[in-house]
């Protein structure tokens, strides 16, 4: 069988001229051959050097084939997107000839148009991914368009979390992001971790106020003296434009800040098992961060808000300590909570967690689509 990605993820080429692409994306498709014999990727390329965070296809049958970089929050960003349609839309059909399925993963600038094509001009068997906040209340337009042409799809779409009058064919569908062996690996570290002494806290993803980084600096300034020392340190993984604001605003806090830009999914899985708490007190429009799920499985306790899908698997005192309706004080009051557990508390929180992470590792996500998507 044969499968065509269409999506928006970056790709570049490295310095010895291999492509590479956004690592989570990349690593979800490089274990997709375990159903697919051939896979093409039709995503955007980068006239640029390649983040740290990026990985190369594991086999040369995954086939990338380029789109330009398109997408932008400006008005010119938009217009060039509809001008440039023909041109993808071409590309992608040229694809879809030598595929039996599709997936479009949405949303995003190019799904505006390209729903509609599949859905009118394309009787190839597939299906939609919608990554976004399935529930959120005010989305952008795009997003507000593409979500509603998927509800009125025959065709299946996976989305996150599970909702009152869900469509019959959306599917709630974890993203996977864990290996059997780093589940085996996170069995044992769990089992030996303690958040008794200092601790380590971290936080992955993209360096934004919407995402919560200054609630997480703020808050933590806002400790007192011996909730300070109880804290080593606190990794931050990632970047964005308000990168240097949250250094400065780091270095008022009197606790040791690491602010390590994009790394490499070893890197990151080794600052998680160096952490006991990830905090995450983001009011973005998520879906369920693959990041929760990966710092889970490797001892920490998720410190997060409970925006779209994210409270239905981070329960409180159960799985994690749940923020509701983010302000300073109640970070700060979810932090006091985790500051103050006993060690029989937090391994009992760990425990909880198990079932939670098996739902994100890719064999399960790979039944999933042979069980659910492919028939």
């Amino acid at each position: 069988m044969k499968l065509a990605i269409i999506s928006h993820t970056e790709h570049y080429k490295d310095a010895n001229d291999n492509i590479v692409g956004w690592g989570p994306t990349v690593n979800e498709i490089n274990h997709l051959l375990e159903v697919f014999d051939t896979i093409y990727h039709v995503a955007m390329f980068y006239e640029c050097d390649p983040p740290s965070s990026s990985l190369p296809y594991i086999s040369e049958r995954i086939i990338f084939v380029p789109l330009p970089a398109l997408g932008g929050k400006s008005t010119f960003d938009k217009l060039r997107i509809i001008f440039r349609s023909l041109e993808v839309m071409k590309t992608v059909n040229a694809t879809l000839k030598k595929a039996d399925y599709f997936q479009l993963r949405t949303p995003t600038g190019i799904g505006v148009f390209l729903i509609p094509f599949l859905t009118v001009f394309v009787k190839k068997n597939g299906w939609y991914k919608y990554a976004g906040n399935w529930n959120q209340k005010n989305p952008p337009l795009g997003y507000f368009v593409q979500r509603t042409m998927l509800k009125w799809q025959q065709r299946k779409v996976t989305i996150n979390g599970q909702w009152p009058n869900q469509p019959t064919n959306c599917l709630t569908f974890e993203n996977p992001c864990l290996t059997m062996s780093d589940i085996d690996l996170g069995n044992d570290i769990r089992r030996e971790k303690t958040i008794e002494g200092k601790i380590e806290i971290c936080y992955v993803g993209r360096l934004e106020k919407q995402k919560g980084v200054a609630y997480l600096i703020e808050s933590i300034g806002r400790l007192s003296k011996n909730q300070k020392h109880q804290i080593s340190k606190v990794h931050l993984v990632g970047n964005g434009e308000d990168l240097q604001l949250f250094k400065i605003m780091a270095a008022k806090t009197d606790v040791e800040f690491l602010f390590h830009g994009f790394l490499s999914r070893n890197k990151v899985f080794e600052i998680y098992q160096k952490c006991q708490i990830f905090l995450m007190p983001t009011t973005a429009s998520e879906g369920f961060p693959k990041a929760i799920a990966e710092a889970m499985n490797f001892g920490c306790i998720p410190v997060v808000s409970t925006v779209s899908s994210i409270g239905q698997y981070i329960k409180h005192f159960e799985t994690g300590i749940c923020i509701e309706n983010v302000t300073i004080e109640k970070v700060i009051q979810a932090l006091n909570l985790a500051l103050n557990l006993k060690h029989k508390d937090y391994q009992e929180i760990l425990t909880s967690q198990r079932r939670i992470i098996e739902l994100f590792s890719f064999p399960h996500y790979n039944h999933r689509i042979k069980t659910e998507l492919l028939n």
